[in-house]
């Protein structure tokens, strides 16, 4: 009898709000031969769907200097210098990629899940999401994404907060909604008083949109702790590099959350 995996459903879905995007790569010094066990990694392994792709630093060193240089990797490297380290000296590395359309259940993201933990038992070091800017180390991995069994929207999601012209405000705004295929979420230009409830505001709207809610434009913020006039606009486009993906800008007319 087919093992029975826990469902991970989308109880707020409504069609058409947009494709997934996975991509993930573990380093390490892999053991690929090691069985895949269904139960054991609440997954359905890997699939045509699910895009495994296995490269040897000797033989492409041109793929991991894209991956390990630049901006993004020198901050994950100050934020994480074993981690990045280990990841730095793997001789190989497996880049996990998927595109699902419109799902309507997060189970395409269990199974990713397993596959990636059963790499890291194979000999992955460590797992680098570019999409979320993180680089997790294999236990943190295991503690944080695959022992909870269940979805986590905020471990797979950041909230970035960059400075504005004005240095007494900031820009808060997300990334790697594109993996639940929703847009990602920006507000400009939030002064102190309005931090908290701003980044409130944001993880509420992250969570519902992981649960396949779909936030129209136009629509008006209602949130009784925020002032009101808060209204939503799906602004950009996939290729933005700031969201590796399409966004909604929440702006007040009146500048209402600049204190």
């Amino acid at each position: 009898m087919p093992t029975q995996l826990s469902p991970w459903p989308r109880p707020d879905f409504v069609p058409g709000g947009g494709d997934a995007l996975l991509f993930f790569v573990v380093f390490g010094d892999f053991d690929l031969t090691k069985p895949f066990g269904v139960s054991k990694y609440r997954s359905r392994g890997p699939a045509d769907w699910l895009e495994v792709t296995h490269f040897e630093r000797a033989k492409a060193p041109e793929v991991f200097a894209d991956y390990q240089s630049g901006t993004l990797w020198a901050e994950l490297a100050r934020d994480s210098p074993v981690t990045a380290s280990a990841a730095l000296n793997a001789p190989q590395a497996v880049a996990v990629r998927a595109e699902v359309t419109d799902p309507n259940s997060l189970d395409y993201f269990r199974d990713a899940i397993g596959v990636l933990t059963w790499l890291l038992d194979c000999g992955g070091l460590a797992v680098y999401d570019p999409q979320r800017l993180w680089l997790w180390s294999a236990d943190e991995w295991r503690d944080e994404v695959f022992s909870p069994a269940e979805p986590q929207p905020l471990a797979h999601t950041v909230i970035l907060l960059s400075e504005e012209e004005n240095p007494d405000l900031t820009w808060v705004h997300t990334r790697g909604m594109r993996q639940y295929g929703r847009p990602d979420l920006s507000v400009h230009n939030v002064g102190p008083e309005h931090m908290e409830v701003v980044t409130e505001m944001i993880e509420r709207f992250t969570v519902y949109q992981a649960w396949g809610g779909v936030v129209g434009d136009g629509e008006k913020v209602k949130m009784p702790s925020l002032p009101a006039g808060g209204v939503c606009h799906r602004r950009g486009s996939l290729d933005d590099p700031n969201f590796n993906n399409v966004h909604i800008e929440i702006e007040w007319a009146s500048g209402a959350v600049r204190k």
